[in-house]
């Protein structure tokens, strides 16, 4: 099944239904700025940042749509970027290796650096109190599918 999200005025195809279904954190939970980190959708080989940055942003849920998760591997050469979030510019990065950037709020944008794709974020949905993570908007780097 194909659904579309809308990405800064252009639709952007994403296909869902082949990932799990899995609880990340309940709402009440999560405070801005504090980043909590999670497996998904195999345990030990998708590192994932969820985070609520106190405005909105790209793909965002949540009652004001500032929650958002990202794959932590940079795409460039998939070095990991856990740990380097700024919480003051909304960014991932940079990435240890060749000093990428991301942009959180604009749908995990690259902002500086070598890589030449957006990280790909985790497509969530707001269920009975739980974040739920339901899918990618993209691949992952270095793989031919997600699932």
């Amino acid at each position: 099944m194909l659904t579309s999200l809308p990405t800064m005025g252009e639709t952007t195809q994403v296909k869902k239904g082949f990932y799990p279904e899995e609880r990340v954190i309940q709402l009440a939970r999560l405070r801005p700025g504090e980043v909590h980190y999670f497996e998904y959708p195999r345990k030990s080989s998708h590192m994932c940042m969820l985070v609520r940055l106190d405005g909105p942003a790209g793909g965002g849920i949540g009652p004001h749509k500032d929650i958002v998760a990202f794959h932590t591997m940079c795409t460039h050469m998939g070095r990991q970027l856990i740990g380097t979030y700024n919480h003051d510019h909304k960014v991932l990065g940079p990435c240890p290796v060749h000093l990428s950037v991301f942009d959180l709020s604009k749908y995990g944008m690259l902002a500086s650096g070598q890589a030449t794709q957006s990280l790909p974020q985790v497509i969530l949905e707001y269920k009975n109190s739980w974040i739920v993570a339901k899918g990618y908007s993209q691949l992952l780097y270095g793989h031919h599918t997600n699932s």
